[in-house]
């Protein structure tokens, strides 16, 4: 028996998916909840996008997240792809024992003060400028020096040329800043974790050498392991919650009257917290799942996914589904419950979450108080989003001063 006939998704709809992804979301709910993109000589890709089938299929020991299971298929920069995100089991639980031995509770709650020194320090350079970018002036920089202090990057390291090094990895604008980036980085990730074998200076928050002590110790982990978990902590320490900061942001300006709530007398920890958890639904900073494929047939929805398919679970789609989440296209800072997916769920959960929420919980509220009123400086429809698969980011956000 065939698979029933799914409608194409409007052209409309589909030429807007970077900027403003929603709209096709909701026709993917509503008209083909598992949607099959084909193209000539790739795999198909799999369109994932309601909450329940999202949820169930992050977890589902069906789908890999081994890419050499897809020829020719290399998900990020090459020779940085062997951690934890792209492995199964058992070398996704041994590489996951290891990376919680750095990241545990108590490491990233020290980092506090140093998120909010920091923040507070880049608020003061900017605090009489009448035209503030959120991103390049605040978010961006931020999350660069928590890269540093993830990283352990020694004083010595710590350079303009390191950052160009770290940030045209994540956002390279040609082929051959691409390939230069790759060469840098792999050649500073070696020297950092060579620095933390000789001893060096040794920080509490310094999750690289905790990550490198463990590893050695049991001696679990390749060199290139080593190496890619740090290009992990790379992306964990930036993109989600630059993202965080500069999508939230956003959706405040466009709803002040939720804006209102985290700027009055009445705002406290537990309303702040709350508000995180809303924004990081609403527009999740992380808007398709990492890589998986499937590693047998899976059939949903009258669909059969083939082994060696593609399946992208879409985080932003199942955090705006009705179906879940009551009125899920309104921004409601005291939504409760909110078990939204941003952070993914089951084995892969991000490792990342507790650094994202402590960062936007402290960064937030400072850069709202210190700001003050703001509007948008350009209309919201001509703000550019990065055309990435994964991440959901915008490239800048202006603001002026009201």
């Amino acid at each position: 028996m065939s698979a029933p006939a799914v409608p194409s998704p409007p052209a409309e709809l589909l030429a807007a998916r970077v900027q403003d992804p929603y709209p096709y979301f909701a026709w993917l709910r509503r008209h083909a909840p598992a949607h099959a993109e084909r193209r000539p000589g790739r795999p198909t890709v799999w369109q994932i996008s309601r909450y329940a089938d999202v949820r169930a299929l992050l977890s589902d020991r069906r789908l890999s997240k081994d890419p050499g299971r897809v020829p020719g298929y290399v998900p990020g920069p090459a020779g940085l792809n062997r951690h934890l995100v792209h492995a199964d089991p058992p070398d996704h639980t041994r590489l996951r024992t290891l990376v919680n031995t750095a990241f545990v509770p108590r490491r990233i709650a020290r980092l506090e003060p140093f998120i909010a020194d920091t923040a507070n320090r880049l608020l003061d350079r900017i605090e009489h400028h009448s035209q503030v970018d959120v991103i390049a002036d605040f978010a961006a920089p931020l999350t660069f020096r928590m890269i540093c202090l993830i990283l352990g990057v020694p004083a010595e390291l710590d350079t303009p040329a390191t950052r160009e090094t770290l940030m045209n990895t994540i956002a390279p604008t040609t082929g051959l800043d691409r390939a230069r980036a790759e060469h840098d980085l792999h050649t500073l990730l070696d020297t950092l974790i060579a620095a933390k074998r000789t001893g060096g200076e040794r920080s509490e928050v310094d999750l690289l050498g905790a990550l490198v002590r463990a590893g050695d110790v049991s001696g679990a982990m390749s060199q290139e392991e080593l190496r890619s978990t740090a290009y992990l902590l790379l992306l964990v320490g930036h993109d989600t919650t630059m993202n965080l900061i500069g999508n939230g942001v956003l959706a405040l300006l466009r709803n002040p009257g939720q804006a209102a709530r985290l700027t009055g007398p009445r705002t406290g920890p537990a309303l702040v917290a709350r508000a995180v958890e809303e924004l990081l639904r609403y527009d999740a900073p992380v808007r398709d799942a990492t890589f998986r494929c499937a590693a047998e047939p899976v059939s949903l929805h009258g669909q059969r996914i083939g082994r060696g398919d593609i399946v992208s679970l879409l985080i932003g789609s199942a955090n705006r589904d009705d179906a879940h989440f009551p009125d899920a296209d309104r921004l409601d800072l005291t939504r409760t419950p909110n078990d939204h997916l941003a952070f993914g769920h089951g084995p892969h959960f991000c490792i990342g979450a507790a650094l994202a929420r402590l960062e936007g919980t402290v960064a937030l509220p400072l850069l709202l108080h210190r700001l003050g009123p703001v509007a948008l400086a350009k209309p919201a429809d001509e703000l550019i989003w990065r055309p990435a698969r994964v991440m959901r980011g915008l490239t800048a956000l202006p603001v002026v001063r009201i």
